[in-house]
Formats: C-alpha cells, structure tokens, sequence
C-alpha cells in the first residue's frame, strides 16, 4: 500500500522525531523502539514453536489411533464373530458325521 520508504522518507522521519522529541529523549526512544520490537520477535518465534510442537503431537495421536484402529480390524478379521459363517462351520455337522451307524445308535462310524 504505501511501498517501500526511502533515503529521502527516512531523512524526513528522523527530522521531524528530532524536532518533536527533541535530541535528549531520541536515544531512549530508539532504545525502547528496539526492545519492543525484539519482544515482539520473541514472542511471535515461541507461538509460532509451540504450535508447531502442538502439531506435531496432534499428528502423532492421530498416527497411533490409525494404528491401534488398524491393529483392532486385524484382530477382528482374525477372530471369528459369533453368527457368522466361521462360527456356523465349526458348529455345522461334518458329512463324516453322518457315516454313523444307525443300527446300534451308538453313533461310531461304520
């Protein structure tokens, strides 16, 4: 919006803080100017570090929930579910069992 200041701006500046401030206070001016701007850097730096440290501790929990949600379904698949088809076939009567001897009811195979 306003660009760039130049040589000439800067000369205008300094001229008009000499003739408001006057030359004793300009130093200290100076001086306080450049401290708040280092405080400023300061803190800007450390928010900008802590969330980025908050980032990446988000990341890493969503990364071990992925994991865990991936372990879990692995398991799941592993293990078979009460009422599904793995869980009928171990209880389904083999075709073997059908070879016993219905004579003596003692249900021995023939």
């Amino acid at each position: 919006m306003f660009g760039s200041i130049g040589m000439p701006e800067m000369i205008i500046i300094l001229v008009v803080a000499l003739i408001i401030f006057g030359p004793r206070k300009l130093p200290e001016l100076g001086k306080s100017l450049g401290r708040s701007l280092n405080e400023f850097k300061k803190a800007s730096n450390e928010l900008r570090n802590t969330l980025e440290d908050e980032i990446k501790v988000e990341e890493r929990k969503e990364q071990r929930e992925k994991i865990q949600a991936e372990q879990n379904s692995a398991v799941s698949a592993a293990v078979p579910v009460p009422g599904s088809d793995a869980d009928l076939a171990e209880h389904t009567p083999s075709p073997a069992a059908d070879t016993v001897n219905r004579n003596t009811g003692t249900g021995t195979p023939a």
